[in-house]
């Protein structure tokens, strides 16, 4: 198996929505955005599959070797491998890819976070970064893509949590905002116990509307001159608002179930945004 075939074996075994925003893109392209989105399940994988902490974080600096040895032109995973030759052509950063590692370690250091800036950073490094290497991928020619790029992984990763509130609960995992808890008379041991309450609900209404209003704020910034070529980034954005939708639509019951659209949901919205944009 080449390390492409590795690559694209690890984003379709995936079935996440961002595998469906490669497929319409050129082959050039498509290597090394499927190469980053196998680097960001390979590192994330080594947290959540590792109930180890201390093999976990040995794990990780093994990573942060192996990424430094990538730009030294000597890689020796196959997901490196395949992502070495796209550095230049889309100027990658390694201080992008490192702080990936920093934003998986994070889980490993901390379970709450106090405010909405103490949760911002955490996105910032294992979302908002993923958002601006794949925008150099796509293709940017004005500096507002790349902060446009930012704030869609911070809107994506903001939904992630919304919908992953029951099962991050039941890792023992909590990155609603503890004060935002408090203000909404939410318990943590109410997230632990799957407790659908009122509040609750208040709680994750004002969790959506602020995801939403990152999705406009990400918008906004995108220049038109670049909109055609970060079609990828639209569809994966159709495809997270329509899920948060639905989330919306079923009463934010995220405690005791995952919420999904269907493979051929995402599919029909990535053809449609493809074509719309």
């Amino acid at each position: 198996m080449s390390p492409d075939e590795y690559c694209q074996q690890k984003a379709a075994q995936s079935g996440s929505s961002f595998y469906y925003s490669f497929l319409f893109l050129p082959p050039e392209r498509r290597r090394a955005i499927t190469a980053l989105y196998a680097f960001c399940r390979e590192v994330d994988d080594t947290v959540d599959e590792t109930s180890d902490e201390g093999l976990a974080r040995i794990k990780l600096a093994w990573w942060r070797t192996e990424v430094a040895a990538m730009y030294n032109g000597t890689p020796t995973h196959p997901v490196t491998q395949a992502l070495q030759p796209h550095l230049a052509p889309y100027t990658l950063k390694q201080e992008h890819l490192q702080a990936i590692i920093d934003g998986m370690e994070m889980d490993l250091n901390q379970t709450r976070y106090l405010d909405y800036p103490g949760l911002t950073k955490y996105c910032w490094h294992v979302a908002s970064v993923v958002g601006i290497l794949s925008a150099s991928i796509f293709g940017s020619t004005r500096p507002e893509t790349l902060q446009y790029a930012e704030k869609l992984g911070h809107a994506f990763q903001l939904t992630n949590i919304i919908r992953d509130v029951g099962e991050d609960a039941r890792k023992g995992r909590i990155y609603l905002p503890i004060n935002e808890l408090q203000q909404f008379g939410v318990t943590a041991a109410d997230l632990l116990n799957a407790r659908h309450t009122e509040n609750f609900t208040k709680l994750m209404a004002f969790q959506a509307a602020r995801a939403q209003q990152a999705y406009n704020d990400a918008f906004a910034l995108l220049p038109k001159e670049d909109r055609r070529a970060q079609r990828p980034g639209l569809i994966m954005a159709a495809i997270y608002r329509t899920l948060l939708d639905e989330i919306e639509r079923d009463g934010y019951h995220v405690l005791t179930q995952r919420i999904s659209l269907t493979p051929l949901r995402k599919l029909w919205l990535a053809w449609k945004t493809w074509v719309r944009s």
